[in-house]
């Protein structure tokens, strides 16, 4: 069996043959005719060098793609972290939280930015335009991703203009009002319902849509008033401005306390802090899960090391019980939910198919 090699000895080439026990030069002595015998071995010296400097070469290849491997992804400077929700709410303190703890344990310098409006679409349209090399983020829920586009007539950007990081948490969403209204279930307040326009906090065109399934439903008057966050809807219910709200989660500290009540859930299941508060579809609406995920984005285009070094950060931080963030999601929304790479972009579009069915229900 001929390996077909050619190996060159002093300016001479030849051919090395195996016959079964050993390499031979095919080489003649002049003499005899027979291989020669110091062909023999100076061509197995020779093949040998040449496979062993092939072996060291693939070692070296080795270890340096095992390096590289190994080398994990930082930014070349700041990372800018844009916001889509006021100071004070769910997405801002997670947000804010997170970038401190990102500081401490990377050394990255994490610069937050609020860039608030239209359910986070001031935000997104910010965040597309920005370089895809991990120098900008964007922390928001979904609804920026999927009830907003379907909302606006033009839409300013789409849901695949951007690279989807990871989540942080499922919102416990409910539909809540102050308990000094008096109401201690869903049924007190559709009877007074009935007896006056309801004024409604909502967080976007998906809530409007529940509150006209919710008149049709019910034979209620509800009045949507359009704001800027969880903590803006909370703020509102205490003012007296509104009578009930969408609230994320943030709800939940005011629940235990005793002076919130969450009337549903608009969750497919009930909410962790309120587990006798019904679901919207228990009550017979027929909706899809309203629970925004929080999430961090990307402009399209982050390389994967780079999204799969942020999400593993991040999913760190959250789920160590010692950090004040993940103190704070277990308080607000009973622990962390974390998907990231093709599962959650698989959501997002689960998520968006959902959100058209809602409006051609409404419609």
């Amino acid at each position: 069996m001929s390996y077909g090699m050619e190996v060159t000895e002093r300016g001479e080439s030849s051919e090395c043959k195996w016959d079964g026990h050993e390499m031979i030069n095919t080489d003649r002595d002049v003499k005899s005719g027979q291989p020669s015998t110091v062909g023999r071995f100076k061509k197995l010296r020779t093949f040998i060098g040449v496979v062993g400097a092939v072996g060291v070469l693939a070692a070296v290849g080795s270890v340096t793609t095992a390096t590289s491997a190994l080398a994990e992804w930082s930014p070349k400077g700041p990372i800018s972290l844009l916001i889509a929700f006021r100071a004070g709410g769910g997405v801002d303190t997670q947000a804010r939280l997170i970038a401190a703890e990102l500081e401490k344990r990377k050394g990255w310098k994490i610069v937050p930015t609020n860039v608030t409006g239209r359910v986070g679409s001031l935000m997104a349209k910010k965040l597309k335009d920005q370089p895809a090399d991990g120098s900008a983020i964007g922390f928001a829920v979904t609804a920026t991703f999927d009830d907003v586009i379907l909302s606006s007539k033009q839409p300013p950007y789409a849901q695949e203009d951007f690279t989807y990081v990871t989540t942080t948490v499922k919102s416990q969403l409910g539909i809540v009002a102050l308990t000094s209204k008096g109401w201690k279930n869903w049924n007190d307040f559709i009877a007074e319902a009935k007896t006056r326009t309801i004024r409604v906090g909502v967080l976007g065109g998906q809530h409007k849509d529940v509150n006209f399934l919710i008149q049709k439903k019910f034979g209620v008057k509800l009045n949507s008033v359009q704001l800027r966050g969880g903590r803006a809807v909370m703020n509102a219910l205490t003012a007296g401005d509104i009578d009930i709200g969408y609230v994320a989660g943030i709800q939940a500290k005011q629940v235990r306390a005793g002076t919130m009540i969450n009337l549903a859930s608009g969750l497919p299941t009930r909410l962790k802090v309120s587990p006798d508060a019904p679901t919207l579809n228990e009550l017979g609406l027929g909706i899809p899960d309203l629970g925004a995920y929080f999430l961090v984005a990307a402009p399209k285009g982050l390389p994967r090391e780079a999204r799969d070094t942020l999400a593993k950060a991040i999913g760190e931080i959250i789920q160590d019980p010692k950090t004040k963030v993940s103190e704070f999601i277990g308080r607000a929304f009973g622990g962390p939910t974390i998907v990231t790479g093709k599962d959650l972009d698989a959501v997002l579009a689960k998520r968006m198919a959902e959100a058209k069915k809602l409006i051609e229900a409404v419609r």
